[in-house]
């Protein structure tokens, strides 16, 4: 479970708002008739190995962890159809800052399907983002298995906090099988079974790559209590936490995104999306490209890899980008030799979608009633 330094620079302050308007981009009267093939769902198997990493040295991990954020890249739009969209403001972009606003209160939602119920595992006053070249359903480049969390980098040391009440389930190595096992890739790890569920199913989170683990099996937390730090064990080539939410069982195979699960920050939201090919089915490792409108800020995503991980019952998503200020965004992929896309409002506080079916381009807010 790799990671790489990376932190957002995006400071907003904003108030709830529908969405306004959206236009999306047709494909150009010249694309060919036949499509490029897609993949239909593949048939996961249990990972067999795991890749051997070697640590990264004290010091080499203290000036990884603690780099300047790296440039985001921009993102080009296929110019061969317009987007039709009236503008939604001038005002100036907002200032840049590496803190985010305060947590909206937890459990939080909008939305009847939205289930922000986890307070981050960091401590607010650390900056955490998920590391965007690793998030859950990413292979990082086939380099990995397919990843079943997130990785919030953090210095080493930084004190990991419970995400919500509820009972340790699980401390030490071992977590991935379920007995002792000093080389697991999770390293020392901590798993909690919540006080609550969802649809009638246990809620857990995992807390793995700890240095210590402060907590003992059966013990009592809430919320924000101190559990353990930030740390290198198992397989990690840097000190970060790495963060999931399993639903039904605590096992590997019952993960959900936790980017749908951590309440964000008062007046940022989250997009989540389908991309799909022109016959429904889901486009694995699909780049997708988000740019803020206002600061052009830019993130990728590549959708999941569809095996080992699962989509939100309601969602049925193959990405999500959490702390997103709200505003004007753009959303990009591309199909058959050709760009598509598509512009909203993002709406500050819920969780917002968007789908892709191949030539018919994008819709906005499909997400029918399971």
């Amino acid at each position: 479970m790799t990671a790489r330094a990376m932190r957002l620079t995006t400071h907003f302050a904003g108030v709830l708002m529908l969405v306004l308007v959206a236009g999306c981009s047709t494909a150009p009267a010249d694309v060919p008739t036949s499509e490029a093939a897609t993949l239909a769902p593949a048939e996961w198997e249990p990972p067999t190995a795991w890749p051997s990493e070697t640590p990264l040295e004290s010091s080499q991990a203290a000036e990884w962890a603690t780099s300047t954020p790296f440039p985001w890249p921009t993102t080009t739009t296929s110019a061969s159809a317009p987007i039709l969209m009236a503008p939604l403001r001038t005002a100036e972009p907002p200032l840049v800052s590496v803190l985010a606003p305060p947590p909206y209160p937890v459990p939080w939602a909008i939305k009847p399907f939205d289930h922000f119920y986890f307070r981050r595992p960091i401590p607010s006053d650390f900056v955490t983002w998920p590391n965007s070249t690793y998030r859950y359903g990413n292979t990082d480049s086939g380099e990995e298995p397919t990843h079943t969390g997130v990785d919030l980098v953090a210095k080493r040391g930084t004190p990991v906090q419970a995400a919500a009440d509820g009972e340790v389930v699980w401390t030490g190595y071992g977590l991935y099988r379920g007995v002792y096992d000093p080389s697991d890739p999770y390293g020392l790890a901590i798993a909690i079974r919540h006080d609550f569920g969802f649809e009638g199913q246990a809620l857990y989170t995992v807390y793995a790559h700890l240095d210590r683990i402060d907590v003992w099996l059966g013990q009592r937390v809430r919320a924000g209590d101190p559990i353990g730090i930030v740390g290198l064990t198992g397989h990690t080539n840097g000190p970060h936490l790495h963060f999931e939410v399993r639903l039904g069982e605590n096992r590997y195979f019952s993960t959900r995104n936790p980017e749908l699960w951590i309440v964000p920050p008062q007046g940022w939201g989250v997009l989540a999306g389908r991309i799909l090919d022109t016959l429904g089915r889901p486009i694995p490792e699909q780049l997708v490209e988000i740019q803020n409108l206002d600061t052009q800020q830019t993130w990728q995503v590549l959708t999941y890899a569809q095996d080992t991980v699962n989509a939100d019952d309601h969602y049925q998503e193959n990405f999500v980008v959490s702390d997103l200020p709200a505003g004007v965004y753009e959303v990009t992929t591309h199909f058959v030799g050709h760009a598509y896309s598509c512009r909203l409002y993002l709406n500050p506080g819920e969780t917002n979608f968007v789908e892709f079916n191949g030539r018919a381009g994008f819709t906005l807010d499909p997400t029918p009633t399971p």
